[in-house]
């Protein structure tokens, strides 16, 4: 974080988890020279079949037809935030956008301050303006642990 006279600045990483039943794996970039940080971000299936039997609290993702898939959440939001099999981090940032438009109409400050998102389609980056015309600013930058 960091302060100016009237700005505060917050940078945040966010790590995301896979749903139950799913994975993430790192695969490097195609272009060969690229610094190792810069990876796609593979999802997975995981057999959750003994789990489904056990406990009954989650579908397997490998062997459940498609239609009960369809209600499940956690696949709803893979197909939201994933191209193909990958991790799309364009539409993970307007996911969190989304999530921060609707999360901030609950607070009670939202009646004081003015939230302001601020495009970027590598993060999510927002503005809260305050009566006193201070501002802070938030950019949560995601990625996944190896």
């Amino acid at each position: 974080w960091r302060i100016q006279e009237d700005s505060i600045s917050y940078r945040l990483l966010v790590f995301l988890r896979p749903p139950p039943g799913h994975s993430f794996s790192l695969e490097p970039a195609t272009m060969g020279h690229l610094p190792a940080r810069h990876c796609s971000v593979r999802v997975g299936l995981e057999c959750m079949c003994w789990r489904e039997q056990l406990l009954g609290d989650s579908l397997c993702f490998l062997h459940q037809p498609d239609d009960k898939l369809r209600a499940d959440q956690s696949s709803y939001l893979l197909r939201a935030l994933c191209t193909g099999s990958y991790l799309d981090v364009e539409k993970i940032a307007c996911w969190a956008h989304g999530l921060v438009r609707s999360a901030w109409l609950l607070f009670p400050q939202s009646h004081d301050c003015q939230l302001t998102v601020l495009p970027s389609s590598q993060s999510c980056r927002f503005q809260l303006t305050s009566t006193s015309k201070t501002n802070i600013c938030t950019e949560m930058t995601f990625a996944v642990q190896q």
